[in-house]
């Protein structure tokens, strides 16, 4: 496993202690020469988990599971069909489950639970609740373990890809019972004695589906059964049964236990068919210990953390940066298995047949295109090119591109946000994928109305959008100013790529359509404001409005979404003064808001309201690149301030950890490369915007072999302002760097300061792209 190195030795024993790894090392040397713990350790992934409807500090749940696997696990302290399924406040666990769940707003689907119990049985979800503590519980990425303490169980699971090893503990009991829950809307369990064995399948889904979505689960046992029992609907007991189909079934094995003996259960699952299933199990477990599952998956994790090395002095930083790095190593998951003869098939959630070729799932673009697929091209292009297939063979299937999968197309939120990841990827340099097929449905999505599965695939309103140049604010299209700054920003991505592949005339066509932002523009405010058909301003005018024109923002959060031409947006404004005046403003006013249009508090208005950083709300993604536009506005050293302050008071290593949403990566992802001292702010400009590095020294270790370090020297806590940078050994005053001269390697070398250098990085050489620069 790969270490990383504390900067002081007594933080590094605070580390050990923190994290239980006091175990002396070289031959029980004395604490002080303790020097390195495993990144694993690191990692909370109850950060974000003490959130609810009203308020989120992450919205997350433990999600016990291997790098993009295509099953994670999660302990249950809620109700099953509960989106909210672990609250960390809650004191009482219903079972372990196999989850798919991106968010609590989408909901989960082919989930279903183990629980252990003993004593009278007690299977109805309510009634084998146990309490539990956090005090006896672990929860690590690659393993997962509490005690049960109204059973005296200790259970534990540990990933893999599309398997789980559980092993419960026993005290001596003639009554130990493991339970399957298969959950509702459609299950089935058949217990299988002479082969210790449970199988059956599970159908719960929140939508995204076709008519024959199953999936199948294998349950292998390593202690025969004593006693074997199923419920059917409504609860209902059937003694001496081994099988049951209904709406909401389960199964209940029993044996009896010494003090201390331990049953293993191997669980794997599969969309394809029962068969692949126990394929899955063989293939991914077999004969393994629990030991060796788990040493597996920690192996796996270490692997994927170690490519990114980070030092600091600080333990919470290195805490939160690698809880982070976790989060966005999850989604989009793998949905696809390999068969008999080791080739990729998926089971397509559009089409419902079984078909060769890569699939992914559970991620909106709407967040992730912002910096988790910029990561991915930084750090995972083979990966994201494997993605890219996915979104190959999603349009081959449907007729469309995805814009939130879970497991195929669901009708949340706008944009045409598979335009920048599909563009960056290609402009990045990722390949093995068909681009032209690609390219080839970014232009039906900006042009075709006609039979869109849900309104959030392709354009709504783009028969105005292509018309006008706006989606108006009166035709009944929801949201639409927010869709028209989106548009625009696809339309210069998909300009982008044409360019790039040759194509011209669609280059021009869409470079001219990515300056439809300006229509939106109110000369008299300064702010976007929603556009009625006729031409006019929307009326009333409140810029303080979330909703209405916008989505889960107002007018202050949307009018920075012209990703693409900054430069632009300074010139509508009247200059850079102007521009940096506007963005001052959205900081120093007080938290003010309108929430008519919803009729209450969203939990996004409160979590801006709280964070005392006036109306700037990071908790949610239209406004996290706001902070790197003042190196576009000539004065930098307000972007390094800002980021700072964000990065050390909206982050940390704890169950109320994040300040908003956590979104399938994206606020960590924000936080990932924020810390690393620089952001995407546009993808497909093949770009990165400096802020302020976090860390003393980072080491990003390329996919192509390639090395790129990071130094920031004089770095502190009072200290986020750059004073002078070198590149590769050359003088740097530009706010951005090039993503392909990362890519080749090299060193970055900051030298920081408590206060800011306002010489450097304000010549207009100096500043990142926009699109009115280049033209």
């Amino acid at each position: 496993m790969r270490k990383v190195k504390i900067k002081f030795l007594p933080l590094a024993l605070l580390a050990m202690i923190a994290t239980g790894c006091t175990e002396q090392k070289n031959g029980g040397k004395e604490p002080s020469q303790i020097e390195e713990v495993s990144l694993l350790e690191y990692v909370n992934p109850l950060m974000g988990t003490d959130s609810d409807f009203s308020l989120s500090n992450g919205n997350t749940y433990p999600a016990i599971a291997t790098p993009w696997g295509m099953n994670f696990w999660t302990p249950m302290t809620s109700k099953m069909g509960d989106g909210w399924t672990y609250k960390y406040d809650e004191y009482t666990l219903r079972g372990i489950k196999q989850t798919h769940q991106p968010s609590p707003w989408i909901n989960d689907y082919a989930a279903f639970s183990l629980m252990a119990v003993t004593g009278e049985l007690k299977y109805k979800e309510d009634e084998r609740a146990s309490h539990f503590s956090h005090k006896a519980e672990t929860a690590k990425p690659d393993y997962y373990s509490v005690y049960l303490a109204d059973y005296d169980v200790v259970a534990e699971v540990a990933p893999t890809d599309r398997a789980a090893h559980f092993r419960f503990t026993f005290p001596e009991t003639d009554n130990a019972y493991i339970l399957l829950d298969a959950f509702f809307k459609g299950s089935m369990v058949k217990i299988i004695p002479e082969g210790n064995k449970i199988i059956g399948y599970c159908r719960n889904n929140s939508g995204g589906v076709p008519e024959n979505f199953h999936n199948y689960f294998v349950a292998e046992f390593d202690k025969p059964f004593e006693i074997k029992q199923t419920w059917g609907d409504n609860w209902k007991l059937d003694e001496n049964s081994s099988e049951k189909k209904g709406e909401h079934v389960g199964a209940i094995v029993g044996f009896k236990t010494k003090r201390g003996e331990k049953v293993h259960v191997k669980v794997a699952s599969s969309f394809i068919s029962p068969e692949q299933a126990q394929l899955n199990l063989d293939r991914e477990i077999g004969g393994q210990s629990f030991e060796e599952t788990r040493n597996k998956a920690s192996k796996a994790w270490e692997n994927e953390l170690a490519r990114i090395e980070v030092t600091s002095n600080n333990i919470d930083h290195l805490r939160t940066f690698y809880s982070c790095l976790y989060r966005v190593l999850l989604f989009p998951r793998k949905f696809y298995e390999l068969d008999s003869n080791n080739k990729v098939v998926h089971y397509s959630p559009y089409n419902g047949e079984v078909l060769p070729g890569y699939m992914f799932t559970d991620n909106g673009f709407w967040d992730t295109f912002r910096a988790v697929f910029p990561f991915f091209n930084m750090m995972y292009p083979e990966l994201n090119a494997q993605i890219m297939e996915g979104l190959a063979n999603t349009y081959k299937e449907s007729g469309w591109l995805p814009e939130w999968a879970s497991p195929g197309h669901r009708n949340s939120m706008i944009g045409s946000n598979s335009a920048p990841i599909i563009a960056d990827a290609h402009l990045s340099g990722v390949d093995g994928f068909d681009k032209e097929l690609l390219l080839e449905a970014m232009l039906k999505n900006a042009t075709v109305s006609e039979g869109r599965p849900v309104n959030s695939v392709g354009r709504a309103g783009v028969d105005y959008y292509n018309e006008l140049g706006y989606v108006p604010y009166d035709v009944g299209v929801n949201e639409n100013a927010a869709r028209t700054l989106e548009y625009a920003y696809a339309d210069f991505t998909i300009a982008q790529m044409a360019k790039s592949m040759g194509k011209d005339k669609i280059a021009e066509k869409y470079y001219e359509q990515s300056m439809n932002y300006k229509k939106l523009f109110d000369p008299d405010t300064k702010l976007m404001r929603g556009k009625n058909k006729d031409g006019t301003f929307q009326a009333p005018f409140n810029p303080l409005k979330w909703g209405d024109a916008f989505t889960e923002g107002n007018s202050l959060h949307y009018t920075w979404s012209v990703f693409h031409d900054v430069q632009g947006l300074i010139g509508l404004m009247g200059g850079d003064d102007e521009f940096v005046s506007m963005l001052d403003g959205v900081f120093n006013m007080p938290p003010k808001f309108d929430d008519s249009y919803y009729g209450f508090t969203i939990h996004e208005i409160r979590e801006m309201q709280i964070m005392n950083m006036g109306n700037y709300a990071h908790g949610n993604q239209p406004i996290q690149h706001m902070v790197y536009l003042y190196n576009y506005g000539k004065q930098p050293w307000k972007t390094q301030e800002k980021i700072r302050e964000v990065l050390t008071k909206l982050y940390t290593p704890t169950p109320d950890g994040y300040c908003g949403d956590e979104d399938n990566g994206q606020t960590s992802a924000w936080y990932v490369y924020s810390a690393l001292g620089f952001y995407p702010v546009a993808p497909a400009t093949n770009e990165y915007v400096l802020g302020s590095p976090l860390f003393d020294e980072v080491k990003l270790h390329l996919q192509n072999g390639n090395t790129f370090t990071i130094l920031a020297k004089n770095n502190g806590r009072n200290s986020p302002y750059i004073q002078s940078a070198q590149l590769n050994g050359e003088t740097w005053d530009a706010t951005f760097l090039k993503t392909d001269v990362l890519q080749k390697g090299g060193n970055l070398n900051f030298e920081m300061g408590s206060e800011p250098n306002k010489n450097r990085g304000v010549s207009q050489t100096s500043i990142p792209y926009s699109l009115s620069n280049e033209n």
